[in-house]
């Protein structure tokens, strides 16, 4: 098979590699459509994500769809030829945390294209069967592996408590404030709005469905008379995770999703008195079912996020699409010939 190998910062190459078999309690997917992240471009230009290190060749991608193709011993579903979204992490499932039901938190957690575990940027990938979640023959492939990012924002919903009537304010409109928008809504959020510097993406936000938008670069998050009660920070700007923090209502709650500095300054005095809780997310747990539920039924369109598509070999401008359009939302890859 055919599968593209980060081998250093901006060095990416499609190199031939066996076609791995399913082991026990394994499946076998044909890869389909694959979604480009943040973290893959940042792992590409900087071979590096805080203490993950691409220390050997890397296959990037953690965003999957595909095809049932074989069964490993001891697989009764999903059965071969089965159409399926791939959740890339997979946990001990025996840790303190996992039998807590906090498996995101596990330890030994092998995630998909964090170095040293392989991603899904090539033709076929081995996949744990609990993991590999079937999904409905009106829900494309693109779609299919954006369950994923899908996953991040109904997880940071969860996280911030979103629920009928909740007030909610997005900070940065990218791919995970876009799907952060859309799960609010869904799950009942009436007033959603969303911030960011971006004029288009600012207005797929409305198109998405947002109450309202900031263009952060000309107004200020403070200056709404019905402050929010929940914050998904998706931008991991410093100044922007204060000033969210800042726009929030007496006794509500910041949920910090974006990747920014290891650091960043808190206003204490405010987090204080108005009582706010701050938490911060990581990845998702249980959520494959609820993001399925949610685009079969319409209420989350993630197609309309896709602004670009690429082949295997494509993939290094596929890693580099956003720095070269700026109405870039997300790219797909699709490994398959």
């Amino acid at each position: 098979m055919r599968a593209a190998v980060l081998r250093g910062p901006g060095d990416v190459v499609v190199e031939e590699r066996p076609v791995p078999e399913p082991g026990p309690g394994e499946v076998l997917v044909r890869v389909t459509a694959v979604g480009v992240c943040g973290s893959d471009t940042h792992y590409y230009d900087h071979g590096r994500i805080g203490r993950y290190v691409v220390e050997s060749p890397l296959v990037l991608g953690h965003e999957a769809a595909g095809e049932v193709v074989a069964l490993g011993p001891g697989v009764a579903a999903p059965a071969v030829g089965q159409r399926v979204s791939v959740e890339p992490g997979v946990p001990d499932l025996t840790c303190a945390q996992c039998l807590a039901g906090r498996y995101n938190l596990c330890p030994a957690m092998r995630f998909f294209a964090t170095p040293p575990v392989d991603g899904a940027l090539a033709e076929y990938v081995v996949v744990h069967a609990a993991f590999a979640h079937p999904v409905p023959d009106g829900l494309g492939d693109d779609a299919a592996a954006l369950l994923e990012p899908l996953s991040v924002g109904i997880w940071a919903c969860r996280r911030g408590g979103v629920t009928a009537g909740s007030r909610v304010l997005v900070v940065g409109a990218g791919p995970i404030g876009l799907v952060s928008v859309q799960a609010a809504l869904a799950f009942g959020a009436t007033e959603v709005v969303v911030s960011d510097v971006n004029p288009a993406r600012l207005a797929l936000a409305r198109e998405l469905g947002a109450t309202a938008v900031v263009d952060a670069r000309t107004e200020r998050l403070a200056d709404s008379d019905r402050p929010p009660g929940v914050l998904l920070e998706c931008s991991g700007v410093p100044a922007a995770i204060a000033e969210g923090i800042c726009a929030l209502d007496r006794a509500g709650r910041a949920v910090l999703v974006g990747m920014g500095g290891d650091e960043v300054p808190l206003p204490l005095s405010v987090v204080q008195e108005r009582e706010l809780e701050v938490t911060g997310t990581f990845r998702y747990a249980g959520t494959w079912p609820t993001a399925i539920a949610l685009v079969a039924a319409g209420r989350v369109d993630l197609d309309r996020l896709v602004t670009g598509s690429y082949d295997l070999e494509g993939t290094e401008d596929a890693l580099t699409a956003g720095r070269r359009d700026p109405g870039s939302v997300k790219v797909v890859v699709r490994p398959g010939p």
